[in-house]
């Protein structure tokens, strides 16, 4: 995307749309809003793209409602495949819905995969997986070990191809909420931020740019290894609990977007999975610490 000169990128986001590749997917994106073309020419320069005409798996629309709303509490819309699927947000949050709306397009319509809630990622030819709720740390254990070394595969799902039992990379801009924004611009200098979104139903939140490397090996599928469900409590020692597999299987399946659709073969895909890895409790109040555990944990792998 960085060799498209921002007017032409620009220009197409208004016009035709651009297709923007991120792994198995390609999204075919139209939006006339200043901030959502900004944030995209900066968190997703190093992406694939394309503005000729072509099969996309989705295609949206990020615009204003044609309403008096246009201009009283501006309000944005998100449009999938000619749909609206969401209620307005106010005008403020325009880049966050395309994120959150592209996500909603795949756990709810890329069952090829079993989708778990869950971030990925990859060292030395093993995969990591971090299954989390809301508030639990995931996506800044998630950041904190994508800008050390790992590479990142999703900060939000697990794509898991039931034929083979692998983990397939999409990976893409990781969101951070509240506190987690200042505690990895001060982890580190490297890290590449997006515009913050005040005032959201989850607070503030701003998205981190992926590693180039991340981008340029997302073909690649990898073998799941580790399951760890996170937990950051301030003031807490780091510490890496074995958990049992039958329970470990049943927090997974409470955590994927379309088990219950896949039925059978959901069930056979995360026995497959939980068979094949390590299963832990993960608690930490220090990046550091918690950086350190798992790049351990990956070497006793080798």
């Amino acid at each position: 995307m960085s060799a498209l000169p921002f007017d032409h990128f620009s220009g197409f986001l208004k016009g035709e749309g651009i297709r923007i590749e991120t792994g198995p997917f390609i999204t075919r994106l139209q939006t006339k809003l200043t901030d959502v073309i900004e944030n995209l020419a900066l968190l997703y320069s190093d992406y694939p793209i394309s503005t000729e005409a072509g099969f996309s798996d989705f295609h949206l629309d990020i615009h204003k409602p044609n309403s008096i709303r246009r201009w009283i509490h501006p309000q944005v819309n998100f449009t999938f495949d000619g749909i609206t699927p969401f209620k307005p947000l106010p005008r403020p949050q325009a880049y966050a819905i395309f994120e959150w709306g592209l996500n909603w397009c795949i756990s709810n319509y890329a069952h090829q995969y079993l989708i778990i809630h869950s971030a990925v990622l990859e060292k030395n030819g093993a995969a990591i997986v971090l299954p989390g709720i809301p508030g639990a740390g995931k996506s800044t254990l998630c950041a904190g070990l994508a800008l050390s070394g790992w590479r990142l595969f999703s900060d939000e799902m697990a794509l898991i191809e039931p034929s083979s039992g692998q983990l397939v990379s999409s990976p893409r801009p990781i969101s951070l909420k509240n506190e987690s924004i200042n505690i990895i611009k001060n982890f580190s200098s490297s890290a590449v931020f997006g515009i913050t979104i005040n005032d959201t139903t989850k607070g503030s939140i701003a998205h981190l740019k992926p590693q180039i490397e991340s981008i340029q090996r997302c073909k690649e599928k990898t073998t799941p290894r580790i399951i760890a469900f996170p937990k950051y409590r301030t003031g807490a020692r780091t510490s890496l609990t074995p958990l049992t597999k039958s329970r470990a299987f049943m927090t997974l399946c409470e955590n994927s977007f379309n088990y219950s659709i896949q039925g059978k073969l959901g069930f056979e895909t995360i026995k497959s999975l939980i068979s094949s890895c390590d299963c832990f409790e993960f608690e930490y109040s220090s990046l550091d610490e918690a950086i350190k555990t798992f790049d351990t944990l990956i070497e006793q792998m080798e």
